[in-house]
C-alpha cells in the first residue's frame, strides 16, 4: 500500500477508471452479442439498426480510450462484412 499521499490519491483515481472501463467493455461485448443474435435468427432490418449503435458506442469507447481507435474501426468494419454477407 502506498504512504504517499499523491500516491494514494492516484489509487484512488485508478480504481474508478477501470470499474468505468469495465462497464463500457461490457456494454460494447453486449451490443455486439445482441447484433449477431439477430443475424443469426435472420432479422435483417433489427441487425442494421443494432449495428449502428454498436458503431456508435464503439466510436464513444474510443473517443473516451477505453479502447484503440483503430480497433473500434476495425470492429465496425468487420461487424458490417458480416450484416453485408449474411444480407
Amino acid at each position: 500500500m502506498a504512504n504517499i499521499k499523491s500516491a494514494m490519491k492516484r489509487i484512488k483515481v485508478i480504481k474508478k477508471k477501470t470499474a468505468r472501463n469495465r462497464m463500457v467493455k461490457s456494454q460494447l461485448k453486449t451490443a455486439i452479442k445482441k447484433f449477431e443474435e439477430a443475424l443469426t435468427v435472420g432479422n435483417f432490418e433489427d441487425a442494421k439498426a443494432k449495428l449502428k449503435f454498436v458503431e456508435k458506442k464503439l466510436m464513444q469507447a474510443a473517443a473516451k480510450n477505453v479502447i484503440h481507435k483503430s480497433k473500434a474501426s476495425r470492429k465496425v468494419s468487420r461487424l458490417a462484412t458480416k450484416l453485408n454477407k449474411a444480407v
